[in-house]
């Protein structure tokens, strides 16, 4: 755990570097408000599409290959798309390197999976929360930096987050151990690889295949949320990358309070079933109130009252870990999070022109909130299957549970 943590907190320090100032980025090649918020949505599109397409087959490929090596082209990836976003000089150019990146890189998955290699299932939604927590950590660190740094130069980010990449890169060359080992290997299949198959074989996993919904719904509304946070506290409340930079540092330190000290108690007390029902009720208020808030600090006070919100990844995904065979990790999570890609591809096609036509109005207007309106609508509908998938779950073992007994007891006899 300590190698994977490590490497999972370079990597998502590099990424938070460049969240506060990849969309004032593409501002610097528009002219309005409104083109800003269109053309940031074609760049975040065009990383969902390529990831949705490369997620799967990468996820396979560390079934096959191990995770170690998937890891480091992942690496590869980021490093070439920080160093070629600091230097573009079109948006096109943007684009085209985003495409790349996306295709390059599925880290989360096959982290995910590495974590599923060396963690027995009853331990499994701890060590996805400590995963998370180092997820939290990185989103502490990157944010605070990317706006200090985007405050200097708005390029800086950029290549501080390629330096980063690289020497994660490094890291994991040298350092990080493999973890699959060959006896659990399987062939990769290119039939299987693509993401459609993919998110089939998600649907057949028995027990969690009407999961997929809650997970395209909440994933949706996350995505949206990464999408339009930046340019919606900018156009609501005038905030810079600086700004931008500390409340996403905020989210962090509440996802490393939740997931890496307040989730082992909250196991005791509640299921991850109850969890992830507890996260969905938290979440779709998080989402009504962010879009009604008039004042920039209230933003933060509703990062800060969402607790459960970010218990619900944690539990979800132990939930699907425990339903796959060890063999099957890698492919399974990948196909997840190619589920979670297809979601950032949709979520800029939504959440862009939802901002875009609403960027007219003036700051503090609360209508400039109809993303986040639009993600409390989703979050409640993944909300509402969550309740009604584990109560029809817990009807069952309650059916199944005095046959086996009865079955039992005619044996014994």
């Amino acid at each position: 755990m300590p190698f994977i943590m490590l490497t999972v907190l370079i990597d998502m320090i590099s990424i938070g570097l460049i969240i506060p100032v990849l969309p004032v980025l593409v501002g610097k090649f528009t002219g309005s408000q409104a083109d800003q918020a269109f053309w940031y949505g074609a760049v975040a599109f065009a990383f969902g599409l390529a990831n949705f397409f490369g997620s799967p087959i990468l996820g396979a490929l560390s079934d096959k290959y191990g995770r170690r090596p998937v890891l480091l082209l992942g690496f590869c990836g980021l490093a070439l798309n920080f160093f070629a976003t600091a230097f573009s000089t079109a948006l096109w150019m943007l684009i085209v390197v985003r495409l790349i990146g996306g295709a390059m890189q599925s880290n989360a998955a096959v982290c995910n999976a590495y974590v599923a290699d060396i963690t027995a299932p009853e331990q499994r939604v701890k060590r996805f929360g400590m995963l998370g927590a180092m997820f939290g950590v990185g989103f502490i660190v990157g944010p605070v930096m990317g706006g200090l740094l985007g405050a200097i130069n708005l390029r800086l980010p950029f290549i501080v987050a390629g330096s980063l990449a690289l020497i994660n890169l490094m890291y994991g060359y040298f350092v990080l151990p493999e973890s699959l080992p060959l006896e659990r290997r399987r062939a990769f299949n290119w039939k299987t690889a693509n993401p459609l198959a993919s998110l089939r074989a998600l649907s057949r996993l028995k027990s969690i295949g009407p999961l997929i919904a809650v997970i395209g719904c909440s994933g949706l509304a996350q995505f949206m949320l990464f999408t339009t946070w930046v340019l919606y506290t900018t156009f609501k409340f005038g905030w810079g990358p600086q700004q931008n930079g500390q409340s996403l540092a905020a989210v962090g330190i509440m996802s490393v309070l939740v997931q890496g000290v307040l989730l082992g108690p909250l196991l005791k007390r509640f299921s991850p079933q109850r969890l992830a029902v507890i996260g969905l009720v938290s979440s779709t208020a998080a989402y009504l109130l962010w879009g009604v808030a008039s004042q920039g600090w209230m933003m933060y006070a509703i990062i800060f009252a969402n607790i459960f919100g970010s218990t619900v990844n944690a539990s979800i995904q132990s939930i699907i870990s425990g339903a796959v065979d060890s063999h099957n990790q890698g492919q399974a999570l990948g196909a997840v999070s190619s589920l979670n890609s297809l979601m950032a591809v949709i979520a800029p096609i939504i959440g862009a022109p939802l901002l875009g036509v609403v960027s007219h109005l003036p700051a503090g207007d609360w209508r400039i909130g109809a993303p986040f309106y639009f993600c409390a609508l989703l979050q409640f509908a993944a909300l509402i299957l969550a309740f009604l998938h584990f109560r029809r779950q817990r009807r069952q073992r309650a059916m199944t549970t005095p046959a086996t007994k009865a079955l039992e007891t005619e044996n014994v006899s």
